[in-house]
């Protein structure tokens, strides 16, 4: 029953981000695109509230995963980061302002890494719980914020820093 509910978390996950990608296709980023590292923000913020939950876990002590766990978490995220940046690109329509552009991969790999990511959860099920979950976190945070400056340094680049380009 457990597994079913988390089967059913991911389908709706991964529904939420494929609808959300398909609204926001035909609205341009605003301002100077700083909206972009938004979700790195976010989750920061999250992770860190989870932590700070991890250390107080009555009858158990905090502790850091080993060194080379951390680095394969780390190594993992980044792969994972460059391969959602190489599905991300943007371009500039008629109107002057800067679009996300359309990718019919995008959907694929966003379902193809939430599965591994799944699937490498499954396996590791028997490490320590703060392990795992500290683990799992430090790949989350890592790919989204290589995904996410990778994004806006996309964006800065097609900009140019011309304020005036995308001023909406």
């Amino acid at each position: 029953m457990e597994m079913l509910l988390i089967y059913l978390f991911v389908i709706a996950l991964i529904g939420l981000i494929i609808w959300r990608k398909m609204k926001k296709k035909n609205k341009p980023i605003k301002k100077n695109g700083l909206g972009i590292l938004a979700p790195i923000f976010f989750i920061l913020i999250a992770f860190s509230l989870s932590l700070s939950q991890l250390m107080h876990i009555p009858g158990q002590s905090f502790h850091l995963p080993p060194y080379w766990e951390m680095m394969i978490a780390g190594l993992l995220g980044v792969i994972f980061g460059l391969i959602m940046l190489s599905q991300t690109d943007y371009e500039v329509r008629e109107d002057g302002f800067i679009y996300s552009k359309p990718n019919k991969n995008f959907k694929y790999v966003i379902i193809a890494i939430i599965f591994i990511r799944m699937a490498l959860s499954q396996y590791f099920k028997g490490l320590d719980s703060i392990d795992f979950a500290v683990l799992t976190m430090t790949l989350a945070f890592i790919y989204i914020a290589v995904w996410r400056i990778g994004s806006y340094a996309k964006f800065r680049k097609l900009n140019g820093d011309n304020y005036s380009v995308n001023a909406g």
